[in-house]
């Protein structure tokens, strides 16, 4: 199982341990991965053996106040002025035509690619990419279940999902490739950056480690560093975001600040305080919208600095 893949099942099993999912639900979600019954109880209690919250405190933190999971009391962050983001297809690698979802800047600073989340291309990421557009960033998210069909191909988000834990990372690194070339066409002469969610964030990372020199800058959210990751090739600076009570993405977090350090290149952390993982979706049971509208800022605020 590859290192992203493994990451999908832990999710899914840490969703049951925290109690967003039941047994019986969760074991399926496994079984569409391709886990076999024995395999998928032993990680479930693997995970709840593990299930310790994150703590401390890291320079840069804030109090994420309200209750994860609470229904919001205000829009979402970015919300006010986002464009509407519209479907669009674009050649991808080998001749394959991929799908996403492109929102235009009046006057765009700079690009921002948006890589979305274990579920696919989802309303929550359309708007992400508009709220960059509002705040002068053109956008384009790439649907990594193109050549399935699309996300919306899936009348099953959990079918989704498990399509994804089945695509080779070589291929999820090809398609964003051609997702940062689209959008550079799609900006000329301007910077470009890269956000993800989660297994997206996994896959900032992940391009980072490719080099993908076309990338001034990249804000990783809460997204699992690569083991062995060298960032050395890359060009971006990066901001990474987390959340605090995330353990277990949190436990990688040493290992990206090291090769950041390593490589030299622009960065900073954010650990929002009080937050779990998955904390900026608005969609989702973990959402703290003190620590979503906080992360928002700064990452206009590093945008601003490294796209213009």
């Amino acid at each position: 199982m590859e290192p992203l893949q493994r990451y999908i099942a832990e999710e899914i099993a840490y969703d049951h341990v925290d109690g967003l999912l039941g047994r019986r639900e969760a074991l399926r979600r496994l079984g569409l991965l391709g886990l076999s019954a024995p395999a998928a109880v032993a990680l479930l209690a693997a995970c709840s053996d593990d299930s310790g919250s994150g703590s401390g405190s890291t320079t840069g933190s804030v109090a994420a106040s309200g209750t994860s999971g609470a229904a919001p009391t205000s829009a979402p962050p970015g919300s006010a002025g986002a464009v509407p983001a519209e479907p669009v297809t674009f050649a991808g690698p080998e001749g394959r035509t991929l799908h996403g979802a492109w929102a235009a800047a009046k006057q765009p600073r700079g690009g921002v690619l948006v890589i979305h989340e274990n579920t696919g291309l989802t309303d929550h990421i359309r708007s992400v990419t508009g709220r960059f557009a509002g705040i002068g960033y053109s956008a384009l998210a790439v649907d990594l279940l193109s050549e399935e069909g699309g996300t919306t191909s899936f009348t099953d988000p959990a079918a989704a999902t498990a399509a994804l834990g089945k695509i080779p990372q070589d291929r999820f690194v090809a398609d964003l490739r051609a997702g940062v070339a689209e959008l550079g066409k799609r900006v000329p002469g301007k910077k470009l950056g890269a956000t993800g969610f989660c297994f997206g964030g996994g896959l900032v990372w992940l391009l980072l480690a490719h080099g993908t020199p076309e990338l001034a800058a990249a804000t990783p959210f809460y997204g699992p560093f690569p083991d062995g990751g060298d960032l050395s090739q890359a060009k971006a600076a990066v901001l990474a975001v987390y959340g605090a009570l995330d353990a277990r993405v949190g436990a990688t977090r040493p290992a990206a600040v090291a090769a950041l350090e390593k490589a030299g290149l622009p960065h900073d952390v954010f650990v929002a305080d009080g937050a779990d993982h998955a904390f900026f979706n608005d969609t989702g049971a973990r959402y703290n919208p003190a620590g979503a509208a906080e992360a928002w800022h700064r990452v206009g605020d590093w945008y601003g600095k490294y796209l213009g």
